[in-house]
């Protein structure tokens, strides 16, 4: 009798797991699912991630360059407003060299 009783217990626990046995392989089947996308969203991350990378190197290499044509432009200015300075110059000293070949042709 026991044992009929135990037998009986027995089937009807199998009959009620069966469908917490179902539930559990169908949560495990969308549980790798979900680990196969996470995996390929992490590969697309890595890919990301490298990219950003190699962009900010760029932005960094581009930025040095930048600055050196900056620094390039301001001593061109420089040499610029020396030149200028210079043209003046010699534009006054012309001036009054003229001034002098005037004199020098009246005193004849």
């Amino acid at each position: 009798m026991e044992n009929e009783l135990l037998l009986a217990i027995k089937n009807v626990l199998k009959e009620e797991l069966k469908p917490i046995k179902s539930d559990i392989s169908s949560i495990k089947s969308i549980l790798d699912e979900h680990t196969r996308i996470l995996n390929e969203h992490m590969k697309k991350l890595d890919e990301h991630t490298q990219i950003l990378r190699a962009l900010e190197h760029s932005v960094q290499v581009n930025k040095a360059e930048h600055d050196s044509i900056m620094n390039d432009i301001s001593d061109i200015k420089e040499e610029i407003q020396n030149l200028k300075k210079d043209i003046n110059k010699v534009e006054i000293i012309t001036a009054s060299n003229w001034a002098d070949i005037a004199k020098l042709k009246s005193v004849k």
